[in-house]
């Protein structure tokens, strides 16, 4: 997989999160402040945050992010849906880095590159390398890693278009595969319910949210299937999901969940998010 010489740009910044630097700090800042997460015993594995522009979502996020504020994981591998058509199952950036108001982050080649042939070997397939892509849904959670953590990582960043039980499944595990002598952070990029009455929302997103908390991928997956819970990310919370479980994860815990209507006051037609976190739990 031959790769950009470039650093790709923000096609999001200054319309889904501000363009300056000093802002954007302190908008997401003020929401790992104002996060109030339950306290989780053990170590965490991965987190799922939502995706929506950061004055929707960002304090739902804010939660997740909160958790593993000061960590200090050298891979961060991000999935996250591909809401655009491109005709391929998964895609990953070919840039050499994402660019965000804040700095770059630069993308583990090496990783991306052993996830490749790991998927080639168990779907026939693997990842599809693209430049310049206009997907949000990856990009809106760098701001959060760049403000939460400590120190240098990299980023393995996913984003899927299949979202298939064989193809998460085998996107989860050989995540776990390829990552699983590195500290690493896992980050499901999901949104819930779409464009629901709240009562509704409240419903669809807590039967998700629950099976989430039950720490069965393949429920969340089929929650869509059956019509009692939806997110547009449930491929890549799925494909988290197993990773984390392959690396020692025993438990799951919802952290919040909240929808637009919090913010825009409409509560007729709303957008659902929630954060949770995966950890290893001693008892």
């Amino acid at each position: 997989m031959n790769g950009i010489e470039t650093t790709r740009p923000s096609p999001i910044a200054g319309t889904w999160y501000p363009d300056q630097a000093e802002i954007l700090a302190a908008e997401v800042d003020r929401y790992l402040e104002a996060a109030t997460p339950p306290e989780i015993s053990g170590e965490v594995r991965a987190i799922l945050a939502p995706h929506a522009g950061l004055r929707y979502s960002g304090p739902v996020a804010g939660y997740a992010y909160r958790l593993v504020q000061g960590q200090q994981p050298e891979l961060v591998a991000v999935v996250s849906p591909m809401h655009h058509p491109y005709p391929y199952p998964l895609l990953t950036s070919l840039h050499l880095a994402y660019w965000t108001p804040l700095g770059e982050v630069p993308v583990d080649v090496a990783s991306v590159g052993k996830l490749n042939e790991a998927l080639q070997a168990r779907l026939g397939f693997g990842l599809t390398g693209v430049g310049y892509d206009p997907e949000h849904s990856l990009e809106i959670e760098l701001p959060f890693l760049q403000r939460a953590l400590t120190g240098h990582f990299e980023l393995l960043p996913v984003m899927v278009r299949d979202q298939s039980l064989e193809t998460c499944q085998a996107l989860g595990e050989s995540l776990a595969e390829v990552v699983q002598d590195k500290r690493v952070l896992f980050v499901a990029s999901s949104d819930l319910s779409h464009f629901y009455a709240q009562k509704v929302a409240g419903m669809l997103d807590a039967e998700l949210l629950r099976r989430v908390e039950a720490f069965d991928p393949r429920a969340v997956l089929e929650a869509e299937e059956s019509g009692v819970g939806f997110a547009c990310g449930r491929g890549p919370l799925a494909a988290v999901m197993w990773a984390a479980q392959k690396l020692g994860a025993n438990r799951a815990r919802v952290l919040h969940h909240a929808t637009s209507g919090a913010v825009t006051g409409d509560y007729a037609s709303v957008v659902g998010y929630g954060a949770a976190v995966f950890y290893v739990s001693e008892t």
